[in-house]
């Protein structure tokens, strides 16, 4: 800090960085922070705060035009006006509209739609993105404020009411939509940060591995009601590994019955790739029983939506013997593993029918393998069926010779 008689002859002279007083009028001063950045400015106090007010440019004003303005803004300050403060009120109401965090949201989901319309985002992954964003129970309180204003700490304290409110894993799954959400706004310019990051996620949980036993298998498929949509679908998700939102959302249109197929397009698989399974005769006969009504787009559930009912269904749901928890998920892994164990079908096969993109698919041998193993799967899938049908009617599984592909 240096005290100098600031005329334009001496602001001239001064040209080493630093901060220089007036002499005459305190509070008055040039900053200079380079050679042809130099500015006039005043510093003063609001109650206990200090502050510095830019006047203008040293290159555009002159010294005693400066140090004019300064006494001026010093009478206004003496009648307890902050120009700081003013100044910055005035840049807040020349700015553009900030949008909502609705707002914002409705735009996002417009992108998603688009997505989805691509092929390259699933329909019922977009149901559930408007549910969190959308909905008033979940980030309702912040619809109506600013997108650039939404702080760390109104996201941590959202996700903490849900917490209590619904559950850990709620509140993990709202704030990893949201965290998408403010991605993708940051990359279009509609939000300048992301608040989500340094506030609580999901806690992690162990990785399930429960795989049923052959009696559990037994007791599952022998509950199963073949007059419920539930029950047909539940044999349907242990005669091929699929997951149930894939086959509780089947369509008459992914349904080719004269090749015995079902073909899932990439919007309705978890990792967006179209998923073709060739069924055994057990698992074609279960869709064949489904009656086909004029003007129904979906097998099971609802007419618009498909079956949605899971933790109804699985609440009624009382197989005999069945004592550990176990959930619908666990007969994909059952699947896999049955497959493994009982040498039904290559490695490479399994992860192709459950639709898994790793090991010979993985990584960069997934760029270059574009097979679909489709024949092996076939065969890999029909003696799965055949081993279900043994446990079934506790008998030891017939092994089947099937034509080997070239």
């Amino acid at each position: 800090m240096t005290i100098a008689n600031l005329t334009t002859e001496t602001v001239a002279t001064l040209r080493e960085p630093g901060l220089y007083w007036d002499a005459s009028l305190k509070g008055f001063g040039l900053i200079v922070r380079g050679k042809n950045r130099r500015s006039f400015i005043i510093q003063y106090r609001v109650g206990k705060k200090q502050r510095k007010y830019k006047i203008g440019d040293a290159a555009k004003i002159k010294a005693d035009r400066a140090r004019q303005i300064a006494g001026n803004l010093f009478d206004a300050i003496a009648k307890g006006e902050d120009p700081q403060a003013d100044k910055q009120a005035e840049r807040k109401q020349c700015a553009a509209p900030t949008l909502t965090l609705r707002q914002a949201f409705e735009k996002y989901i417009e992108m998603k739609q688009a997505e989805v319309a691509e092929g390259t985002y699933r329909d019922n992954s977009l149901k559930i993105t408007k549910l969190y964003l959308l909905g008033a129970r979940y980030f309702g309180p912040l619809h109506d404020v600013g997108v650039t204003e939404i702080t760390r700490q109104a996201v941590a304290a959202r996700l903490h009411e849900i917490r209590k409110a619904s559950s850990d894993v709620t509140a993990g799954r709202a704030r990893a939509q949201l965290n998408a959400a403010f991605k993708r706004l940051m990359q279009e310019g509609l939000a300048e940060q992301n608040p989500c990051i340094g506030t609580k996620g999901q806690a992690s949980r162990p990785q399930r591995d429960r795989v049923l036993s052959d009696d559990e298998l037994r007791a599952v498929w022998n509950a199963c009601d073949m007059k419920t949509d539930f029950g047909k679908i539940v044999r349907l998700l242990m005669l091929t590994g699929a997951r149930r939102e894939e086959i509780g959302g089947l369509t008459w249109g992914e349904i080719d019955l004269d090749k015995g197929q079902i073909n899932l397009p990439g919007k309705r698989t978890k990792n967006g790739r179209p998923h073709t399974l060739t069924l055994p005769k057990m698992a074609m006969n279960i869709i064949k029983s489904v009656p086909h009504r004029v003007h129904r787009e979906y097998l099971f559930g609802e007419r618009s939506v498909g079956f949605r009912s899971w933790q109804q269904a699985m609440a009624r749901f009382k197989p005999d013997g069945v004592i550990d928890e176990w959930k619908l998920h666990d007969l994909r892994r059952t699947v896999a593993t049955g497959m493994a164990e009982h040498d039904i079908g290559e490695p490479h096969v399994i992860e192709a029918t459950l639709n898994h993109i790793s090991g010979h698919k993985g990584g960069i041998a997934g760029v270059y393998n574009r097979a679909h193993y489709t024949k092996q799967m076939a065969i890999a899938l029909a003696k799965w069926a055949d081993h279900v049908q043994s446990i079934v009617d506790s008998v030891k599984r017939k092994v089947i010779a099937f034509p080997q592909p070239a």
